[in-house]
């Protein structure tokens, strides 16, 4: 049934307000300028009309969405206060996320048939806190690759040039931010999931600290799963830095069984840009960028330097090639843990015929390592995390490139092991897409990927902001800063 408002509330048309920003969508709920429903009604036709070309929503909830608006504005009228810092927000989740008794299938055939019977622990917190879910947004099969396609439901769009991907694995809800299917997303980041999309689709990403959002309920691992990877984390997606602190405040809290504390993140370690002491890694030999990106960093350092911030480009934290070995050995480690006992156990032996050392073993080496070997790994990490440590007490932001490039040609009619980059004319490898990303994913450490600019064809170009542990509001209040000053800055 439609809500009433009350008498003095006096909703006026709002045609385009789902093209605003979270905040202010939020903003007009809370004065009752514009209902729940109304809002949700704007984005269901908005679906509508944008989604076939894309593929971005793959599945769609409008019946329990309208009810779950229509519960918000009820609550609203009755009492006069909001659910929650979300109260009444419709917004759309990566479907590795389970939402309850709605389809969760990852991009999996073999879950084709999947309804859980509760939230994952990150999406239960946004329901709480009064957000409306609309659908759920595509990805890859089991979110491994760096594309968005599947069996289940074909191939993700990239919204500036359909030859390009939009990367993956939250392609989906990259896309679906980016064309204005939602304000603000819900996604994960293992190996650059959210960041590398973010990066494609010119919009915001953050991949907060490790540990500091719950990660029970994503997929993979399998459902009913308690664990996840070490290096796993569930963030938000946005049209702008200040729509990422509104979903930071309602994610970031211990899990559900460990409510006897509390997470208090600290305020921004500056208030103004002149406060700010950046370090500035334009390049590296390891995984060099183009032209195009050493010259927006080039811009970046220019623009930080004229706000009167202080940038150090000479100095670099760890050693490139040595954090991006180890994040593959422990990548390749963790996901072996769902590996079916055959299928391991055929790993095993053929390891066992490659020579320690030899690059070409080192998926199968890391795949099978011993718990020994594994204990030491992590003890490398721990080694790194401390190097980054000291890098941060004279440094507040570490500024590098996101990606090595504007987005890449689509490649999913391609085999993986066949896949390429081309980077100023120049062949490379397929996984040097996450290189710059993965120096934050090893150590746990906060990232924001924004959009900074253009490529001559019009592709979008962002840049990474890496600060230190539980740092978070840091580097989204250098994101907001720098993006006031940065004409690219701005999804269209």
């Amino acid at each position: 049934m439609q809500p009433q408002p009350l008498p003095d509330a006096q909703p006026q048309p709002q045609p385009s307000l789902h093209l605003a920003p979270a905040h202010e969508q939020l903003a007009a709920l809370r004065r009752r300028t514009i209902t729940s429903r109304a809002l949700l009604e704007q984005y269901l036709r908005h679906i509508d009309a944008t989604n076939p070309a894309l593929n971005a929503v793959v599945t769609l909830d409008a019946d329990a969405a309208r009810a779950a608006a229509d519960a918000a504005d009820r609550h609203l009228a009755r009492t006069g206060k909001p659910l929650g810092a979300l109260h009444g927000l419709p917004l759309t989740v990566k479907d590795a996320l389970e939402t309850k008794d709605l389809r969760t299938a990852c991009g999996s055939p073999e879950l084709s048939a999947h309804v859980p019977d509760r939230d994952a622990d990150s999406v239960a917190r946004l329901r709480a806190a009064g957000a409306v879910i609309v659908g759920k947004t595509n990805v890859p099969v089991m979110c491994q690759d760096l594309q968005t396609a599947n069996p289940l439901f074909g191939s993700t769009e990239n919204p500036y040039d359909e030859t390009k991907t939009p990367g993956g694995s939250s392609g989906g809800p990259a896309v679906a931010v980016a064309t204005g299917m939602t304000s603000v997303e819900l996604g994960s980041d293992l190996a650059g999931s959210l960041r590398l999309p973010a990066a494609y689709c010119g919009v915001y990403a953050l991949r907060p600290s490790i540990g500091i959002v719950p990660t029970r309920g994503h997929i993979p691992r399998p459902p009913g799963w308690l664990t996840s990877s070490d290096m796993l984390t569930i963030g938000p997606l946005a049209r702008n830095a200040e729509d990422l602190d509104l979903l930071l405040d309602v994610l970031a809290a211990p899990a559900p069984a460990e409510a006897a504390w509390r997470i208090d993140l600290p305020a921004p370690r500056h208030d103004r840009m002149a406060g700010y002491r950046f370090g500035l890694w334009r390049d590296d030999p390891y995984c060099h960028v183009d032209k195009d990106t050493r010259a927006l960093l080039d811009q970046v350092a220019e623009l930080l330097r004229s706000a009167g911030a202080a940038v150090d480009d000479g100095t670099r934290p760890v050693d490139f090639a040595d954090s991006d070995r180890l994040f593959q050995r422990l990548m390749f480690a963790t996901a072996s843990a769902t590996a079916a006992d055959d299928g391991f156990g055929a790993d095993i032996a053929a390891a066992e015929q490659i020579p320690v050392g030899d690059p070409s073993g080192l998926f199968l080496h890391s795949r099978t390592m011993r718990h020994r070997d594994w204990l030491r790994a992590n003890e490398e990490r721990e080694q790194l995390r401390v190097r980054w440590a000291g890098y941060f007490a004279t440094h507040d932001i570490l500024v590098t490139p996101a990606v090595p490039a504007g987005s890449v040609a689509d490649q999913t009619s391609v085999p993986v092991p066949r896949r390429s980059i081309t980077v100023d004319g120049e062949k490379r490898p397929y996984f040097d897409q996450t290189a710059w990303l993965n120096l934050a994913g090893l150590v746990g450490l906060p990232s924001v990927v924004m959009p900074a600019g253009r490529t001559a064809d019009g592709l979008p170009l962002a840049v990474q902001l890496i600060g230190p542990y539980l740092a978070d509001r840091t580097v989204t209040a250098a994101a907001t800063e720098l993006a006031r000053r940065l004409p690219g800055a701005h999804p269209v």
